[in-house]
């Protein structure tokens, strides 16, 4: 079993696309169209490969949960990668700023960028392939 997509809610699909085509270079746009969810007109595309993608619609309303607050709702979600330092160079030359540095640890490097809808995105790069140890919270 694995994560296929994630559906977000956005109010401006563009900044997304923006932002998400530095993280992932290689993703293309598989699907778009417009329609309607409960009664509010909305454009949607999905944004990635063959195996996983971003499900985005652009018919938000309000802000997005205060990531320093207690409200319920998304914290963050991860991706995996291979080359962090490539990552964050891509993000950084296009504009994007490292919101947060992850903990020093050993057997991985991490680091938290805020996507333009206000998700915090984490990066990590594992150094280790020993669970016990990429798992380790030093």
């Amino acid at each position: 079993m694995y994560l296929e997509h994630i559906n977000l809610v956005v109010d401006d699909i563009d900044a997304m696309l923006r932002f998400y085509k530095a993280v992932f270079p290689h993703w293309y746009i598989r699907s778009k169209g417009r329609s309607t969810w409960h009664g509010k007109p909305r454009q949607w595309l999905h944004f990635g490969d063959d195996y996983h993608y971003l499900a985005l619609s652009d018919n938000g309303e309000q802000q997005n949960r205060d990531l320093t607050g207690h409200q319920v709702g998304l914290a963050h979600f991860a991706y995996v990668t291979n080359d962090i330092a490539a990552v964050i160079a891509r993000l950084e030359l296009a504009g994007y700023k490292i919101d947060k540095s992850g903990a020093e640890n050993p057997f991985r490097k991490n680091v938290y960028f805020i996507d333009p809808a206000g998700f915090e995105v984490e990066f990590v790069e594992y150094l280790s392939d020993i669970p016990a140890e990429r798992n380790n919270d030093l």
